[in-house]
């Protein structure tokens, strides 16, 4: 515990913006796991007694045209923002490990199998595969996933297999198979966890991609639906009708997401200083 506390301690002294990333991801996380503790207005509830009712006390980020209050929404936001980017880029970037792991090692037809299907999904930007999948599969949360989930697989299997190309021409891995080791004992106890850096990077590069793409896709009108609270669906609403009149209710979701992507791209760009080799030894 106290060595995991010091290397902590050691990467924000390296690294403040590292650090200042990480503070909020954290201020993230506890928003959403105490949103019920925060705030004690109901999210989803209307009340036609405070329509359009400016910032105060009561209500810190005013309220929005059924008299929500977009503070609770906010808090409740965030739970959206990270099922949706933990569990998009999760899932996304283990696929993409381990195509890129059996595809270095196999090789032949298997490895161009594999890399042509990468080519087809890496040819298209993110935002456009996405929009296509969730509206085929329609909008929901779990749908988001799925349609976020799947442009992120190539882009990190095309990573994590240059990697271990290197790694499978190694000296100790051609010795592992000529005493007869099994390729799967190979891949996963001698390869995969020597490319597991690349694995971290992009996973966390890729949570704040995940939440961004969520809040676009909720903006379209493709991501999750009303009454449930996500920051694109805010924008989408009375972010945009009631801009003139009531500006907060785009300010509070626009800087909501701006804070949640900066704050992951920060940490993100410091793990990979950290974790490359070659730029840790500049």
């Amino acid at each position: 515990m106290r060595r995991a506390l010091r290397g902590v301690v050691d990467f924000v002294k390296r690294r403040p913006l590292g650090g200042a990333g990480a503070v909020l991801i954290v201020w993230m996380v506890l928003a959403a796991a105490l949103a019920e503790v925060i705030t004690t207005h109901d999210p989803t509830s209307n009340s036609f007694a405070d329509l359009l009712k400016p910032p105060s006390l009561e209500f810190p980020f005013g309220t929005d045209q059924f008299g929500r209050d977009v503070f609770t929404r906010i808090l409740y936001g965030s739970r959206t923002a990270l099922i949706v980017g933990f569990g998009a880029s999760l899932t996304g970037s283990t696929l993409g490990y381990f195509f890129g792991v059996v595809g270095a090692y196999v090789g032949g037809w298997v490895d161009g199998a594999i890399q042509r299907l990468m080519d087809v999904l890496i040819s298209f930007p993110l935002i456009v595969i996405a929009i296509a999948v969730v509206a085929a599969l329609g909008p929901g949360t779990l749908n988001v996933v799925v349609a976020i989930t799947i442009p992120i697989i190539p882009r990190v299997a095309r990573v994590v297999r240059s990697s271990a190309l290197t790694v499978v021409s190694m000296p100790y891995v051609e010795a592992t198979r000529s005493i007869g080791t099994r390729s799967a004992r190979i891949m996963f106890r001698h390869v995969a966890p020597n490319v597991f850096a690349p694995y971290l990077i992009m996973l966390t590069a890729f949570l704040g991609q995940a939440i961004l793409l969520e809040a676009s896709l909720s903006f379209l009108g493709l991501g999750v639906a009303e009454p449930t609270a996500a920051w694109g669906l805010m924008l989408r609403g009375a972010g945009m009708q009631f801009l003139e009149r009531a500006p907060w209710l785009a300010i509070a979701p626009g800087v909501a997401i701006s804070a949640a992507v900066f704050g992951f791209n920060l940490f993100g760009d410091s793990l990979r200083d950290a974790l490359d080799p070659r730029l840790r030894s500049a």
